[in-house]
C-alpha cells in the first residue's frame, strides 16, 4: 500500500473537505480522465480509477473515519482494497456520471430525470434573404412554414378514434429501461429509452389513420417576420411557440429565422461601421474641395483637405449601421479616398500637365521627341 497515494491529495482536496466539495472535486476529475473520453489511454485510465478509488472511499462515512484513523492499511487483508484491487459499486455515482455524460451510467435513481416528463419540443430552422438596405432599415418578410397542428382526429392522442393508447409494459409506463453490465470499473448501469415505445411510455395499438400515430399534422403556413434594423449575416430572430410540438404536454420548440445578408457593391460591413471607397480627381486631392459621398443614408457632401493622400481614410460619425438594441445608435462610415490617376488623355489635357509640371518643379520635362509619349 506503500505506492498508494493519500486519497485526500488525489481528489485534490483537504482533509475536512465537505461531502459537496469531495463530490465536485471527483466529478472534475471523472470528466477529465474517463476512458471513454480517451480511448486506449492507459494513464488516463488509471488517474480515472485512482480517483474512482479515493472516492468511493471519502464519500462513504464509515470508510472515511477509517482512513482517516489507518490509512490505507485499513482496506487490506479482506478490506475494500483486498485481493490487490479496489472494489466499488458504479450505481452510488450516478447522478456524477449523469451529469458529465448525460445518462449514460445509471445509478442514484432519485436524481435521474424522468424521460416520460413534459419535454419542450425541437427549434426549428429556416431561412430567409434580404438586400443590404433593408439591413439598414428593418423590413417585415412574408415567411411560409411547415408547423405541425395537433391532429383534430384523434385530439393529438395518435390513437384511432374510440381508442386509446397503453401503458408500455415493458418500462411500466417510465420511457426510460435501465441495463446491467459489468466493466473493467465494477457492475455498470446504463439507463435507456424504452426500445418498445421509444420513450414515451405508450403504446398506440391502432393508429389514427390522419396523422399516422404521430398526433399531428403538417399544414402549411405563412407568417409575417420583423427584420430589425442593424441585423447582420447570419443572425436569427427567434419566434416563440412556432417550432416542434413538446412532448407528454411540454412547450413548443421556437422558429429560429435566419438571416442571409446580400452583398452590396458600394459598402461592406464591419460590426456596425460600414467602408466603402470614393475616388477623387488628382486636382481635388492636391487643391481640395467639395465632393458627394454615398453612405447607407444616401449621399452627403465632404469637404476634402487640400494635398489629401491617395488611401486617406475619413470617418463620417453615426452615417454606419443601426445597432440592435437601439436603431438610433449607430456605427460610423468610414470612406477611403483614392485618387483617380486617369490613363487616357487629350493633347491638352497633356500640355497642360507639363505647364503644371513645369511651374511646380521649375524644369522642363522631356519632350515626346524623348519618348515622354507615345
Amino acid at each position: 500500500m506503500a505506492d498508494k497515494r493519500d486519497y485526500y491529495e488525489v481528489l485534490g482536496v483537504s482533509r475536512d473537505a465537505s461531502e459537496a466539495e469531495l463530490k465536485k472535486a471527483y466529478r472534475q476529475l471523472a470528466k477529465k480522465y474517463h476512458p471513454d473520453m480517451h480511448p486506449g489511454d492507459a494513464e488516463a485510465e488509471a488517474k480515472f480509477k485512482e480517483a474512482s478509488e479515493a472516492y468511493g472511499v471519502l464519500s462513504d462515512a464509515d470508510k472515511r473515519r477509517q482512513y482517516d484513523q489507518f490509512g490505507h492499511v485499513a482496506f487490506e487483508n479482506g478490506g475494500a482494497g483486498a485481493a490487490g484491487g479496489f472494489d466499488f459499486d458504479f450505481s452510488d455515482f450516478g447522478d456524477i456520471f449523469g451529469d458529465i455524460f448525460g445518462g449514460m451510467f445509471g445509478g442514484g435513481g432519485g436524481s435521474r430525470r424522468n424521460s416520460n416528463g413534459p419535454r419542450r419540443g425541437a427549434d426549428v430552422r429556416i431561412g430567409t434573404r434580404i438586400t443590404f438596405a433593408e439591413a439598414v432599415k428593418g423590413t417585415k418578410k412574408q415567411i411560409e412554414v411547415n408547423i405541425k397542428e395537433t391532429c383534430s382526429s384523434c385530439n393529438g392522442t395518435g390513437a384511432k378514434k374510440g381508442t386509446s393508447p397503453e401503458t408500455c409494459k415493458k418500462c411500466n409506463g417510465r420511457g426510460q429501461v435501465t441495463y446491467q453490465q459489468q466493466s473493467l470499473f465494477g457492475m455498470v448501469q446504463s439507463v435507456r429509452p424504452c426500445p418498445d415505445c421509444g420513450g414515451t411510455g405508450k403504446i398506440i395499438k391502432e393508429k389514427c389513420p390522419d396523422c399516422k400515430g404521430t398526433g399531428y399534422i403538417n399544414t402549411k403556413k405563412t407568417i409575417e417576420v420583423t427584420i430589425p434594423a442593424g441585423i447582420d449575416d447570419g443572425q436569427a430572430i427567434r419566434i416563440s411557440g412556432k417550432g416542434e410540438p413538446g412532448v407528454n404536454g411540454g412547450p413548443r420548440g421556437d422558429l429560429l429565422v435566419v438571416v442571409s445578408v446580400s452583398k452590396d457593391p458600394n459598402f461592406i460591413r464591419d460590426g456596425y461601421d460600414v467602408l466603402s471607397e470614393v475616388k477623387i480627381s488628382y486636382p481635388t486631392a492636391v487643391l481640395g474641395g467639395e465632393i458627394k459621398v454615398k453612405t447607407v443614408d444616401g449621399e452627403v457632401l465632404y469637404e476634402v483637405k487640400p494635398g489629401t493622400a491617395s488611401g486617406t481614410r475619413v470617418r463620417l460619425r453615426g452615417k454606419g449601421m443601426p445597432t440592435l438594441r437601439n436603431e438610433n445608435v449607430r456605427g460610423d462610415a468610414y470612406i477611403d479616398l483614392v485618387v483617380n490617376i486617369p490613363t487616357h488623355l487629350t493633347k491638352e489635357q497633356k500640355d497642360a500637365l507639363l505647364e503644371y509640371d513645369k511651374a511646380l518643379t521649375g524644369e522642363e520635362r522631356p519632350t515626346k521627341k524623348k519618348g515622354l509619349f507615345k
